[in-house]
């Protein structure tokens, strides 16, 4: 982007200045579309505010500290993901998750591998699907226990170790090829690479697609799709339906698959939707039980 500066006017600027006003650092009746002293003066608050150096311009850097700062909660789906979510509305949410008593980490205002721990967690406890996506249910929760947490302290209690599979060096021992063979189940298998990677940057477990040369006979080969009739004749095929037995059902067949000469199991999706969530938030729902299950199913 072009660095917005002093003495710009248009819509750019405008927005630049509600943001700002957004977050206090600038009068309501200052948002005028001229890049005057006043913006120039809440630009260096907002910077001095954020830990960020001097600038008399708005940067594409500046302009993504602005963005981060101005998301509330609720405002946008949070999951795990690698780069990390970061902003205004992530560090909220760790103050809720903290103050009900399930985030014990830093309030850095990143959605990492113990904010989302902390997440499944509270979900578990609310008996909401325990899958890490912050979406339209877990907010509705949040605010219906806004009571509870809004302007209270985090308990405090030592930092826990993350209890799922994926948190396990099984990521790193393990080397694991994903694929699918049509637009959802590639989304899928990528989204599964992206969380693995994101929890353990060391991770052996990758989507085809991210692969800079072709899998070998040393990866186990997991396919993920979306119909039966796709399924390559001899290969253990695990439905995902019932997910609670998921990963018991993958470790027979992981265990099965490790007697060849190249390892492969195949996973059949019930489709494209869960629940009534979008194409997007059921893959990713898809992706992090499926990579807790084959991590669990890896383990034994």
């Amino acid at each position: 982007m072009e660095p917005i500066k002093r003495n710009d006017t248009g819509a750019a600027v405008e927005d630049v200045q509600t943001r700002l006003a957004r977050i206090g650092h600038l009068p309501e009746d200052a948002i005028t579309g001229a890049f005057d002293e006043a913006t120039a003066a809440a630009l260096a608050e907002f910077l001095a505010a954020s830990a960020l150096p001097p600038s008399e311009e708005v940067t594409e850097k500046v302009w993504a500290a602005l963005v981060d700062a101005t998301y509330n909660l609720g405002d946008r789906t949070l999951y795990l993901r690698m780069p990390y979510f970061h902003g205004h509305d992530v560090l909220e949410l760790q103050q809720a998750l903290g103050a009900l008593g399930f985030f014990y980490g830093t309030r850095d205002a990143i959605f990492g591998a113990h904010t989302e721990e902390a997440l499944r967690r509270f979900q578990l406890n609310l008996g909401l699907p325990s899958d890490g996506i912050a979406g339209s249910y877990t907010y509705a929760a949040l605010r219906n226990l806004a009571h509870s947490w809004v302007g209270k302290e985090a308990t405090h209690s030592p930092v826990r170790h993350l209890g799922f599979a994926r948190a396990a060096d099984v990521l790193e021992r393990n080397a694991v090829c994903l694929f699918g063979t049509d637009e959802f189940s590639r989304a899928v298998a990528s989204r599964m690479s992206n969380v693995a990677q994101a929890t353990n940057p060391a991770s052996k477990i990758i989507s085809a697609d991210a692969l800079s040369v072709p899998p070998d006979a040393s990866m186990m080969l997991v396919h993920v799709l979306l119909s039966a009739t796709d399924a390559e004749a001899g290969v253990p095929l695990v439905s995902y339906a019932e997910e609670d037995t998921l990963g018991l059902r993958l470790a027979s067949a992981v265990d099965v698959a490790r007697d060849a000469s190249w390892p492969r199991v195949s996973v059949l999706l019930p489709g494209t939707m869960w629940l009534e969530a979008g194409p997007e938030r059921s893959a990713q729902h898809y992706a992090i039980t499926l990579l807790d299950a084959l991590c669990s199913a890896l383990q034994e």
